[in-house]
């Protein structure tokens, strides 16, 4: 019913950025908010980046500064652009989105894209 599809991902020196993006598709009634998770090799997923609706923005300590998320209401999008990347950096990023459908309004779930590989290379 709802997809969301991340594109961008890929290898990129140490210093270098990419810019992720997520499409969430389907029979959307409303998106709430929506993220960027990230999982590296061995490690638990992480919260990276969140905004709301509105456009409030919060982020992990470790990418303040570097990374910036933003969202096209219209287009159900959501953008993570990051800068000054680090080895550290290297995961598969996931978006997810808190979504209503039309089938039933009253239910907001969570729902997840397939990730995408981030590699930075020092």
């Amino acid at each position: 019913q709802v997809q969301l599809v991340e594109s961008g991902g890929g290898l990129v020196q140490a210093g270098g950025s990419l810019r992720l993006s997520c499409a969430a598709s389907g029979s959307i009634f409303s998106i709430n908010s929506m993220g960027w998770y990230r999982q590296a090799p061995g490690k638990q997923r992480e919260l990276v980046a969140t905004i709301t609706s509105g456009g409030t923005t919060s982020y992990t300590d470790s990418v303040k500064g570097r990374f910036t998320i933003s969202r096209y209401n219209a287009k159900n999008t959501v953008y993570l652009q990051m800068n000054s990347l680090k080895p550290e950096d290297t995961a598969v990023y996931y978006c997810n989105g808190l979504i209503t459908t039309v089938h039933a309004i009253s239910i907001t779930l969570r729902y997840w894209g397939q990730g995408t590989q981030v590699t930075v290379s020092s």
